[in-house]
């Protein structure tokens, strides 16, 4: 296909799923960059869909993918290979005790599926809390849970849903005399109006540690476990999703791992298979014997499959062999300390937030009133793969422009330098 017929067939074929398409070709990818057709190198700050922690087509994923699909690439359902049941020991074997029964799935969006259908199959119940601000989906459940965005115009959502104010310390309302973020009354208040419009069947809280789609928001230190015991309180589970923040990129193996607190249940996806579809559903043995004696249900076309296990086990490896939760630590301190100081500078960065290699920035009109600059994180992203740096934005309804700074956990120090480098150039051009 030549470049000029590309853009068109695009216009006619393709179905298109979200905001414009990125106006390059790209024609491969290593390591940290993706290459256009021009041959342009474009240092990838989303690390894909911010799912790969070790950098586009690593070599050892690589090979782990060509064994398997010359070897044992899927099998039925119902059938068993060593490469899943070696996962998933090795998966426990990082995990907090309690955290023992391990289900292989393809999708985040999957995995919090089954995570939902267990929660309610173990209560008894069905109504759902999560954050104003989440997005844990596009399957019918995990949507009915998502409110940072696709809501409108599909008619009625699963009943049962409820949300609870993202504490968002930057935009909170919610502050105690000192003018410091009051997270705790906002959570009380939070679950004072679910405990009014609830039928008295809450089934479970699905959190992300670091809410991503809804503007890279951690949790306060010690907001999970105020809401574990709010769970606890009402006979409900605790879903942690950390589709976005597993596997070191947040400086600790598992963001949860921070607060000292052990969900009920845990969904690994995006990072788990490093960039391919690989996903995984963690609960206890108690939950899940009660669950199987009920009949739970998930049989799907690809649970299980041995070369979804083995890439999840190489990518596992990986990490743990190469320490990179420590390396995400390091270098999150420097891209951390690099945007504080462009922050200094740039008077449109109105907050920075962020873990490890897990960072954002908001981009503000105006510091003293914190109003939105709708247009400017558009030029800002624009101006960066301009100069080969690709960066996200993401535009919620009266918040700034926030960036999501994702880069692989391998990013050399060298490109991380250099990404900021553009970014500043960017935001000096854009203002």
């Amino acid at each position: 296909m030549h470049d000029a017929e590309f853009w068109p067939i695009v216009d006619k074929h393709l179905i298109r799923y979200g905001g414009a398409f990125t106006p390059r070709i790209i024609e491969r990818a290593s390591g940290s960059y993706v290459y256009d057709s021009d041959g342009n190198a474009i240092l990838d700050f989303t690390s894909g869909q911010m799912s790969s922690v070790l950098g586009h087509c690593h070599p050892e994923v690589a090979a782990t993918v060509a064994e398997s699909m010359t070897g044992l690439d899927h099998l039925f359902s119902g059938m068993l290979s060593r490469p899943v049941v070696e996962f998933a020991r090795a998966l426990s074997d990082t995990l907090p005790s309690g955290l023992d029964k391990v289900m292989l799935l393809s999708t985040g969006a999957e995995s919090n599926e089954a995570a939902l259908k267990i929660a309610k199959l173990y209560t008894g119940r069905y109504e759902i809390v999560s954050f104003d601000r989440s997005w844990h989906g596009m399957t019918s459940g995990a949507a009915a849970a998502t409110y940072s965005a696709g809501r409108k115009g599909y008619g009625p959502s699963i009943p049962g849903n409820f949300t609870l104010p993202t504490p968002n310390e930057y935009r909170s309302i919610f502050r105690t005399e000192s003018g410091n973020h009051d997270w705790q009354g906002e959570l009380d208040y939070g679950f004072d109006l679910i405990d009014q419009q609830s039928t008295g069947s809450l089934a479970a809280c699905i959190v992300e540690p670091i809410v991503s789609s809804g503007g890279l928001i951690d949790l306060p230190v010690g907001y999970l476990t105020a809401l574990k015991a709010k769970c606890v309180e009402r006979g409900m589970l605790l879903i942690a999703d950390e589709a976005q923040t597993g596997l070191g990129r947040t400086g600790s193996m598992y963001a949860f791992e921070r607060d000292g607190v052990v969900p009920d249940i845990l969904t690994l996806s995006k990072t788990l298979g490093a960039g391919l579809p690989v996903a995984a559903v963690i609960t206890s043995e108690d939950i899940e014997s009660l669950c199987h004696e009920r009949g739970f249900l998930f049989f799907t076309t690809h649970v299980s499959d041995p070369l979804a296990a083995a890439v999840a086990g190489t990518v596992l490896n990986i990490v743990l062999r190469d320490d990179l939760a420590a390396r995400a630590t390091t270098a999150g301190k420097r891209l951390r300390d690099h945007l504080l100081e462009l922050q200094s500078r740039h008077e449109v960065i109105g907050d920075v937030r962020g873990r490890g290699l897990f960072c954002g920035i908001e981009l503000v009109a105006d510091r003293a009133t914190k109003a939105p600059a709708d247009r400017l994180g558009q030029a800002v992203t624009d101006a960066c793969l301009s100069r080969g740096l690709h960066m996200n934005i993401v535009q919620l309804p009266g918040m700034g422009g926030i960036f999501r700074l994702a880069p692989p956990l391998t990013i050399s120090d060298a490109d991380l330098d250099r990404g900021m480098d553009i970014l500043d150039t960017a935001l000096t051009e854009s203002t």
